[in-house]
């Protein structure tokens, strides 16, 4: 998950650009009022750190290299790319269109929501995976974890989030980052587990989530506590890493949707927020893996539909709501869970995973040291530790 945009607002039509003209006024009043509360935010950052949270029990490393799991290296990836992931997504990966719940954005030309998702069923299956992506990503983006995990005996099962990868659009902007309220996510995750996964499945399903996906599936876990045997949750989006509280995000959110609903049918971009612009591999936030890196560009290249811009106010204020559902709920949820935390993470914020992952019942943590937000596109040094503590954790004691 990235939110981070440096595009300005752009306007497709003239009555857009009136309504733009019309409000330019209040951006002053935004921008100063976020100045106001930003400067706030040095003293809650040193009250944060001077809180001693209890650590979460550690996963326990030792029997991991033990296990000959079956990884793609970064020395191999150029050439198998091409010639053995491609080809397997293509030929051997099963691809689906099906119907989530209705669609509520304002400023959306039909009621319904067309997801995109994909499945592979190995024939000797030990297990199967449910993987539960980021914001701004796609299935395609997944292609070489998908065929790790084949690999390694699993069945597994990926969809396509509502209003981003090749799912269907909310908004009149294909790049807005929007979703009416977190539950639809975890909705359109239930309809493809009932559908797809359950059906496909000889063993009680595992879930692998990354970043949104993260805080998508702790609502999930809440709602539905039998549908997963297991969960690993990779740089979990349960704080989003600012300048400011959720709370003084809040009061500025409150203000521009005020303004935006007022002024606009359609979901305004949050401050700084904008478009999709391709990112260069030097200083970006999410890996340090250049090839990996480049076959990410590479997807949204030859699949210009799977872009994905900044964030509207509208999404940031549901996901603040849903973060900290998340951690309210934290001590229902029962599945075993283990928390992968990205040492150097620069996207989410690795401190409120402690308190979340304390609440819950079963939950170990498990720290990849310098490791960047992206875990599984991340270089092997960070990638293969990650990736084998998940299917270690997925392997003991699994039905």
């Amino acid at each position: 998950m990235n939110i981070a945009s440096n595009n300005p607002q752009t306007f497709g039509n003239q009555q857009q650009y009136v309504k733009y003209s019309s409000t330019k006024r209040y951006s002053g009043l935004l921008s100063a009022l976020l100045c106001v509360i930003a400067g706030i935010a040095f003293s809650n950052a040193a009250f944060a750190s001077a809180a001693k949270l209890q650590q979460p029990r550690e996963f326990n490393m030792n029997n991991v290299e033990q296990h000959n799991f079956r990884l793609t290296k970064e020395s191999q990836l150029h050439q198998q790319f091409n010639s053995v992931i491609a080809p397997f997504w293509q030929q051997q990966v099963q691809h689906i269109t099906f119907n989530g719940s209705n669609n509520t954005a304002p400023d959306s030309a039909t009621n319904t929501v067309t997801l995109n998702g994909a499945y592979i069923l190995h024939p000797n299956a030990i297990g199967s995976i449910v993987l539960v992506s980021g914001r701004t990503e796609s299935a395609l983006k997944y292609r070489e974890l998908v065929y790790d995990l084949y690999q390694n005996q699993y069945s597994v099962f990926i969809l396509d989030h509502r209003g981003q990868g090749q799912s269907q659009r909310l908004t009149n902007n294909p790049n807005k980052g929007y979703v009416t309220d977190f539950t639809d996510y975890v909705a359109d995750l239930k309809t493809f587990y009932d559908n797809y996964v359950k059906p496909n499945s000889q063993h009680t399903p595992t879930l692998l989530a990354h970043s949104m996906g993260c805080a998508i599936s702790g609502l999930y876990l809440a709602q539905y506590p039998n549908d997963f045997a297991k969960a690993v949750l990779s740089s979990p989006m349960f704080g989003i890493k600012a300048p400011i509280t959720p709370k003084q995000a809040k009061v500025i959110i409150g203000i521009a949707q005020s303004l935006n609903t007022f002024f606009s049918d359609s979901p305004w971009y949050f401050i700084g927020q904008g478009n999709y612009k391709q990112e260069a591999f030097a200083g970006n936030p999410i890996t340090s893996s250049e090839i990996r890196f480049q076959y990410h560009n590479q997807v949204l290249s030859e699949y210009p539909e799977t872009r994905l811009g900044g964030v509207t106010y509208h999404w940031l204020d549901k996901a603040i709501d849903a973060m900290q559902t998340v951690l309210d709920l934290a001590p229902s949820i029962k599945t075993p869970t283990l928390i992968l935390q990205s040492g150097n993470d620069r996207i989410v914020d690795n401190a409120a995973q402690v308190p979340v992952c304390n609440a819950m019942p079963h939950c170990q943590l498990q720290v990849i040291a310098d490791a960047e937000h992206e875990l599984f596109m991340e270089q092997d040094q960070y990638r293969t530790p990650a990736l084998q503590a998940a299917l270690q954790f997925f392997a003991e004691g699994s039905n």
